[in-house]
């Protein structure tokens, strides 16, 4: 009997505030709806990361013909065979060297005409200009410094390049965007609770010779607010569904038949459908807990007789 009447309760409140109700159900859905996908960018983030520094090498550029006549750091003269030999030399001494490839400035004159052979500079480059590099492959790619302060200055060095410092450019801006979607969600988690509690209130006053004559004849505190804080949670959890929907939409339709399809970004690690499921229940949970608690202190004070 108690839980029929806290469900034709809840049916009640649901038609009787439908437009609050409608509002909720939306705010709710497009926070949670961001609050997903910002989890889902963290955890894409952290997959390029760990992906593309596996891949990253760092560079040590020595100094040829061209730059021994106007580059300073090559103030001492083209690389010589043995300043080549002690290089590698040491390289192959330091334990965060993984892998250690040596680029001939032939090598590096071809890779060079494969990938702008379009462009007019293209055409006015011979192989003595382009500069002769090691290629080195470190354990830890956070161990640059390493490398860069052993071998940086030294003779026959034109300098000493780190791959990671662009792709850190890259993930600062994708974090920056994930930080701006989680900005968007706080306001939109903020609109959503001021609604609920709205919402609870309305509903409160227009049942409030109800709930007086409940009160009166001894119904428990508890037992008076169920309803309302159901009311709330059924809201939330509608507007909850609604979110889950959309990741799952927005992951089939984004990423599965659109960004992974696509040759130019087929370099990039994806994440996969587990990271998606494993979110939704906690986006199921905050949707009905977030209402509830929000009920239940806007109770306190509407509910007194």
């Amino acid at each position: 009997m108690r839980a029929q009447f806290v469900l034709s309760e809840i049916g009640v409140g649901l038609r009787r505030n439908l437009t609050m109700t409608f509002a909720v159900v939306v705010s709710v859905a497009l926070s949670l709806a961001l609050f997903g996908g910002s989890l889902l960018m963290s955890d894409q983030v952290n997959t390029m990361k760990g992906y593309w520094y596996d891949k990253v090498n760092v560079s040590i550029f020595l100094c040829n013909k061209s730059d021994a006549e106007s580059d300073p750091n090559c103030a001492k003269g083209a690389v010589t065979t043995e300043q080549k030999k002690q290089i590698e030399t040491d390289l192959g001494k330091m334990p965060v060297v993984e892998n250690v490839d040596h680029e001939s400035s032939d090598e590096a004159y071809k890779h060079y005409k494969e990938q702008f052979g379009d462009s007019p500079l293209a055409a006015s480059l011979t192989p003595d200009q382009m500069q002769e590099s090691f290629r080195i492959k470190l354990k830890d790619p956070e161990k640059y410094q390493v490398i860069a302060t052993a071998f940086d200055g030294r003779a026959g060095v034109q300098s000493v390049q780190d791959q990671k410092g662009i792709l850190d450019n890259l993930f600062g801006l994708l974090n920056g965007m994930n930080w701006a979607a989680r900005a968007v969600m706080a306001m939109m988690l903020v609109v959503a609770l001021m609604l609920i509690v709205n919402t609870v209130r309305v509903s409160a006053f227009s049942r409030r010779r109800e709930t007086g004559i409940m009160r009166l004849v001894g119904a428990s505190g508890f037992y008076i607010q169920a309803p309302f804080i159901a009311e709330a949670a059924v809201a939330g959890l509608i507007g909850g569904g609604v979110a889950c929907a959309f990741l799952l939409i927005a992951r089939y339709f984004i990423i599965d038949h659109g960004l992974a399809l696509s040759e130019k970004l087929n370099l990039i690690n994806f994440i996969g459908w587990d990271a998606v499921l494993t979110k939704l229940p906690l986006i199921l949970a905050t949707s009905l807990l977030m209402p509830a608690l929000a009920a239940f202190f806007a109770l306190r004070k509407y509910l007194k007789v």
